[in-house]
C-alpha cells in the first residue's frame, strides 16, 4: 500500500540537466530583473505511483498544510508582464508599461493573454506513464524496474 496525498495532484518535471541549460540560457540572455520559468511537462502523482508499482494499492492520506494539489509558476497577476519567449516564459520587473512594451520588440517575445496562468494541472504536456519510467531509468537508476514487475522477475 501506497501512501498518496491526492489522487488529482500534478507536480511540474525538470531534469537537472534541463535546469542548467536554462540557467546557462538565462546568464547569456537576461536583460535584469526577469523570471524565467522554463516551459515543462507536468506529470499527475497518480501516474507516478503507476510507474513505480503498476497496480499497488493507495492510500489517500489528503494534503497537509501549504501543501498545494498544483503547482503554479506563473499566476494570472502574473500575466500582465509575462512574455512568451518560445522555449522559456518571462515574468517582467514591474518598471512601469513603458518598460514592458519595449521588451517584446526587442526579444522577439508575444505578450501573453491577461490572465494566462502556468500551472501543472492545466499544462498541455503531460508525462505519460512510461516516459515517467524512462525518466527514472535515465536519471536515477539505469536498472529501474517497476516494483511488481522486478518481484515478479525474481
Amino acid at each position: 500500500v501506497l501512501p498518496v496525498t491526492d489522487a488529482g495532484m500534478t507536480r511540474f518535471s525538470i531534469t537537472l540537466p534541463e535546469a542548467v541549460d536554462m540557467v546557462l540560457w538565462a546568464i547569456e540572455e537576461a536583460k535584469g530583473g526577469e523570471i524565467f520559468v522554463p516551459k515543462i511537462p507536468s506529470y499527475r502523482l497518480d501516474d507516478l505511483v503507476e510507474a513505480i508499482a503498476p497496480g499497488c494499492e493507495r492510500k489517500i492520506v489528503g494534503i497537509r498544510a501549504g501543501e498545494k494539489i498544483h503547482e503554479e509558476m506563473i499566476t494570472a497577476s502574473d500575466s500582465l508582464t509575462t512574455v512568451d519567449l518560445g522555449q522559456y516564459y518571462a515574468i517582467l520587473p514591474n518598471r512601469g508599461r513603458a518598460s514592458f512594451s519595449r521588451y517584446p520588440e526587442h526579444r522577439r517575445a508575444v505578450p501573453v493573454e491577461p490572465g494566462f496562468a502556468y500551472s501543472s494541472g492545466t499544462n498541455s504536456d503531460f508525462l505519460t506513464v512510461e516516459q515517467l519510467r524512462e525518466l527514472l531509468r535515465e536519471h536515477v537508476d539505469p536498472a529501474f524496474k517497476p516494483v511488481w514487475s522486478a518481484i515478479g522477475s525474481t
